[in-house]
């Protein structure tokens, strides 16, 4: 095969260990370093030493990382971190000695695919978002958990008000924890709208609360609490580095079924320079938003979409819920039209993709979103059905004007 990189250096890493595997045209070495910081100072130099200009390394959970914030710094250095799927040795024999060096083969004859490893800056701004997201769902799971202790107190607030934790809600349990028991006097902190239903929350609001309820639900209300300070100083955060990007916000915010948070995440997964995908579908191939592609002697067989940015995925997944609740708009159409066919779970995964798709345009063309309509298709099967008849009349023989019809 042809060498298309002759001074390489391949990397198998592990938590406490790193074995190195430098090919030149005259030399193989091999040596084996750990993963502190002065022991990765000392493989750069000794890869330096050797005048490599290519390094690859599996991406192995989070441990290449270390290694790739020091490699990133050499200017002469193109840092590969690969697929661990991609390049698997053949079955046999297996030593950190090999992987390297199977490794650095591969990358001596260039047939490595690096992943997509975004800046500094941007990878701090992806941890700061997934991190808000974890946290935020957490809030969402200890929320669950009050209504069970509710539910379990004879109390069915969860059935009168919309949000448990609302103002209303929020009022109601603080009383009861000080050990107000009477349903009338805790109806009568409803707020809003809330109010019209005083009846019901009398009747919701007898139970049998105990100390130990009280207990539980103090501790989960002053986490909830706490997880909410704590999401805020994260949204003043990333607001403050989004700042340089609040064009490409509010563009994307303008997607029916995405708001600002959802567009912040998906800023920080996928950047905002479009030039580093060669299309729109392979950003929805990267992300993991199409079939998966598997046929052998004609027959195809699972097209389970594969693993990508399950971060990214699941906030398209959650958008594509909202945006098919809007009435009269064109991606709910779409979605009522592939649901009959494809199942509704399908369904709202292409519409997901649909949506990274239209990211990816707006974002390219520097434009807002164009609301197409509910009628869209029905106007595209229209036009289709007029130009199906133009064609069988002129193949007929004859030459056809179309004009509208006369009111």
């Amino acid at each position: 095969m042809e060498v298309i990189s002759p001074y390489v250096c391949g990397l198998d890493v592990h938590k406490k260990s790193i074995t190195a595997c430098i090919l030149t045209p005259k030399q193989k070495e091999i040596r084996t370093f750990g993963t502190m910081t002065d022991d990765l100072w000392e493989l750069v130099d000794w890869i330096q030493s050797f005048h490599c200009t290519h390094v690859a390394m599996e991406s192995t959970g989070v441990y290449w990382k270390p290694i790739y914030n020091l490699l990133e710094l050499e200017p002469n250095l193109k840092v590969l971190v690969v697929n661990a799927k991609h390049i698997k040795q053949v079955p046999g024999r297996k030593t950190d000695v090999k992987d390297a060096e199977w490794i650095a083969e591969l990358l001596k004859h260039g047939l490595l695919s690096p992943s997509y490893i975004p800046n500094r800056e941007q990878r701090e701004l992806r941890e700061l978002v997934r991190y808000r997201r974890s946290m935020i769902e957490e809030r969402a799971r200890e929320a669950n958990r009050i209504q069970k202790v509710l539910e379990g107190a004879n109390i069915k607030l969860g059935v009168v008000a919309t949000n448990v934790l609302g103002v209303s809600g929020r009022l109601m349990m603080k009383e009861i924890i000080k050990g107000e028991e009477d349903p009338v006097t805790l109806a009568r902190l409803a707020k809003h709208q809330l109010k019209q239903k005083h009846d019901e929350l009398v009747r919701s609001l007898k139970g049998l609360i105990g100390p130990h309820q009280k207990m539980m639900i103090e501790t989960q209300l002053r986490h909830i609490e706490f997880l909410e300070e704590e999401i805020h100083l994260l949204d003043e955060e990333i607001k403050h580095r989004m700042a340089p990007f609040e064009k490409e916000i509010q563009r994307i915010d303008t997607i029916p079924g995405i708001g600002r948070r959802t567009a912040e995440q998906i800023i920080a997964e996928i950047g905002t320079d479009m030039s580093r995908y060669a299309s729109a579908e392979h950003l929805a191939s990267w992300a993991g938003m199409v079939p998966g592609q598997n046929e052998s002697a004609g027959k195809r067989k699972s097209t389970h979409t594969r693993k990508g940015n399950r971060y990214l995925r699941s906030a398209l997944v959650e958008s594509a819920t909202s945006c098919i609740r809007v009435k009269d708009g064109y991606l709910t159409a779409k979605y009522k039209r592939l649901a009959l066919r494809r199942g509704t779970k399908r369904a709202r995964m292409a519409i997901a993709h649909r949506l990274l798709v239209i990211v990816y345009h707006l974002l390219t063309r520097k434009e807002d979103y164009k609301e197409l309509g509910f009628q869209h298709f029905e106007k595209e099967k229209e036009e289709h059905k007029k130009k199906q008849a133009v064609k069988e009349l002129e193949k007929l023989g004859f030459q056809v004007t179309i004009e509208p019809k006369l009111a």
